[in-house]
This record gives structure tokens, C-alpha cells and sequence, in this order.
């Protein structure tokens, strides 16, 4: 057992010795953690009153403790992944190893968080996929003819997110967020994700932005191209101030 995992069991005894499922998920477990990982763990108990999250460090391990019970587990996995199509949740649950054994709490919350993946996200409204399109149009003007490099960068590194999430919610697959995109583009097409991160490698690295524009162009393009001509979005009425 690698050390990790020794850790683990020891928080799980020490610190949560009335868990009903003690499950460590994260880079540890796919065997990609760096001297600077963390612990990822979900904890659930019989009952919550609600939902927390916790960061503490243990035997020199920086720790990530999400505690719940079955049904904030069950509102996060179908309430918040899923609307905004990033699976967080689900995924460590889906990946996690349970600790130290198998529970039937621990097989009945992954056949749930299993059954989520499965489903896929929410479909994509018009107005999310159309405030996509618009912001990828207005990042993509940005870069053509930015002021300077630090600028660039500053708008490469958004246009980097805001490309791949329309990527991926197009297709009504599952997105990312953070370091877990290469690794999502990845798994879902890997001549895109050669394509994605040779794009932004060479942008980032001599500020030559072509192939970005290029790549921004091809993923709108089944939506109709870049928006900007008769965008229109109304703010809900009730964002006013009362009248004095």
C-alpha cells in the first residue's frame, strides 16, 4: 500500500471513525500525483446537516475532505455537476477507492455517481450556447491584434477554458475545469486535444495566435460561427434597486 493510502486510512481512523464510506480519489489514485498533491477524500456519513468541505494538512499531506451523506451527495452530483456539465463529484466518487474496504454505502454511491456519468450533463440551453458563442468571438478579436504581450496572455489564458467547455457542451459530453482539461480533451478526442494544446503551446510560448483563431473558428462553426452581430441578453427584471 503506498503512502497515500497509509495516510488516508489513518485520517479515515483518526479523524472520521463514524464515516460509513471513506473513499480517496484525485491524481494519488490515478497514479499522477507530484510532491506537491493533495489528498482528495469524500467522507459520508448516515447524516449530515450539511454538506462541508475541509482543508487541513496530515503527517505533511495537504488534504481536501468533502462530507456529506447519500442525499447531498445525490443534490451535488444531479444539482450542481450536472446544470453546469463539470462532473466534479461524480468523478471522485466514480474513481474513488473506498477504505479500507468495500461498504454497501461506499458501491451504493458509486453506482449512483456511475449512473450520473452515464447520463451525461443537462442539455445546453440556447442562451448558455449562444453566451458561449459570443464570448469565444469577443476573445478571439482580442487576440488578433492585442496590445501587448501581457494582454495576450491574459485573454489566451480564458479563451484557453471558455474553448474547451463549448467543446465539449456542444457535443453534450462532459467538460472541465482547470489542470483536468487537457486530461478531459484527452479522453474525448485525442486528435482535437493534440490539436487544442499544440494551438495554445504555440501561442502562449511566441505569441503567435493563428492557429488558436483557426481552432476557435472550427469548433463555432457548427453553431454557425463566431456571434456578435444581433446578440442581444436581457438581465432578469427584479436586478433593480428600489426606487428612494
Amino acid at each position: 500500500m503506498s503512502s497515500a493510502f497509509c495516510v488516508a486510512r489513518n485520517i479515515r481512523d483518526q479523524m472520521f471513525p463514524t464515516s460509513r464510506a471513506f473513499l480517496l480519489a484525485g491524481s494519488v489514485v490515478r497514479g499522477e500525483e507530484t510532491a506537491s498533491s493533495d489528498l482528495d477524500l469524500v467522507v459520508v456519513f448516515d447524516r449530515v446537516e450539511t454538506a462541508k468541505r475541509q482543508s487541513f494538512t496530515f503527517m505533511d499531506w495537504p488534504v481536501e475532505a468533502f462530507m456529506h451523506d447519500v442525499q447531498t451527495l445525490e443534490y451535488f452530483m444531479k444539482n450542481v455537476d450536472r446544470p453546469t456539465g463539470v462532473p466534479s463529484m461524480s468523478n471522485m466518487v466514480n474513481d474513488g477507492v473506498e477504505i479500507p474496504e468495500n461498504s454497501d454505502v461506499g458501491l451504493f454511491v458509486k453506482a449512483m455517481a456511475k449512473q450520473v456519468l452515464e447520463a451525461g450533463p443537462a442539455p445546453w440551453e440556447q442562451a448558455e450556447r449562444e453566451a458561449s458563442r459570443y464570448a469565444i468571438s469577443n476573445l478571439v478579436e482580442d487576440i488578433r491584434a492585442p496590445r501587448n504581450p501581457d494582454e495576450l496572455r491574459a485573454v489566451l489564458a480564458e479563451l484557453y477554458t471558455v474553448l474547451a467547455t463549448h467543446y465539449c457542451r456542444s457535443q453534450t459530453q462532459w467538460a472541465a475545469k482547470g489542470k483536468a482539461i487537457p486530461r478531459r480533451l484527452l479522453k474525448l478526442d485525442p486528435t482535437f486535444h493534440r490539436q487544442f494544446t499544440t494551438a495554445f503551446e504555440t501561442a502562449f510560448s511566441t505569441n503567435e495566435t493563428a492557429a488558436v483563431i483557426r481552432l476557435s473558428q472550427d469548433v463555432l462553426r457548427p453553431d454557425g460561427g463566431g456571434l456578435f452581430d444581433g446578440y442581444r441578453r436581457e438581465a432578469p427584471e427584479g436586478w433593480r434597486m428600489p426606487a428612494s
